[in-house]
């Protein structure tokens, strides 16, 4: 086992305490200083893995998704972050697992699945990068890939607000109200296990569902933040995507 690898456990009882004493600091200050309100927490599991699909925004997005529950959530992160044993023991800890930049996709799903095979929460953008706008974009087909491997539901989220919290240009973290809607979870279309075969017709068909139910999830966590995108904003969102 690489050090990388050791490093994804993070299973020791210092790393869990750490966990704790960090999720509570963080979330504690986000969800005050975002004025955050969450609906929808008991569509969550209370065990078991799942993969947690938010709406992206802005880097913001991170800390109010590991907000949504007290249960420790894994995030995918650059390898190079690991560069310092002490520091990638704290990313590991907050729930980090690392990845090479530049490599095949198959070594993040293959550490992606690893965690999910264990038991716990993965926290997946499907957009990948942070978008802007009222209107969801184009997904990439991994979240809905690694949860079907996995054979785990996924729990899409809508995060409202965010945007304006800390929108891609901007160096400061904004005092703005921010609003989270959690989906009912979507099941896995393939029985887990039956193949180590993901058909592409399962993974377009559940990448619809998701799709679908992320921008209904979106539209309702905007209601309410005291903002809204302008019409021509996703009037321009579409005419791109034509």
């Amino acid at each position: 086992m690489t050090r990388h690898q050791t490093f994804v456990v993070g299973q020791t009882l210092a790393s869990k305490v750490f966990y704790r004493v960090g999720r509570l600091i963080v979330s504690g200050g986000t969800r005050v200083y975002t004025r955050m309100s969450i609906v929808g927490r008991e569509n969550l599991p209370s065990s078991g893995p799942y993969v947690l699909a938010p709406v992206h925004r802005s880097y913001i997005d991170t800390p109010i998704a590991g907000c949504v529950t007290t249960r420790r959530l894994r995030f995918l992160g650059k390898d190079s972050m690991w560069a310092s044993k002490w520091f990638g023991w704290v990313l590991s800890s907050l729930g980090a697992i690392p990845v090479t930049r530049g490599t095949a996709d198959r070594e993040a799903m293959k550490r992606a699945v690893s965690v999910l095979e264990a038991g716990e929460p993965l926290v997946l953008f499907p957009e990948g990068e942070r978008k802007s706008g009222p209107v969801v974009q184009p997904m990439f087909d991994g979240a809905v890939y690694i949860a079907l491997k996995a054979g785990v539901p996924i729990i899409p989220v809508g995060i409202g607000g965010s945007e304006k919290v800390m929108p891609k240009s901007a160096k400061w973290i904004y005092p703005r109200k921010v609003r989270v809607v959690i989906g009912e979870p979507i099941q896995p279309n393939v029985p887990a296990g039956e193949s180590n075969r993901v058909p592409r017709s399962a993974i377009a068909e559940q990448s619809a569902t998701l799709h679908a139910e992320l921008q209904r999830l979106f539209d309702m966590s905007m209601v309410g933040v005291g903002w809204s995108y302008p019409p021509s904003a996703g009037q321009d969102q579409n005419a791109t995507n034509d």
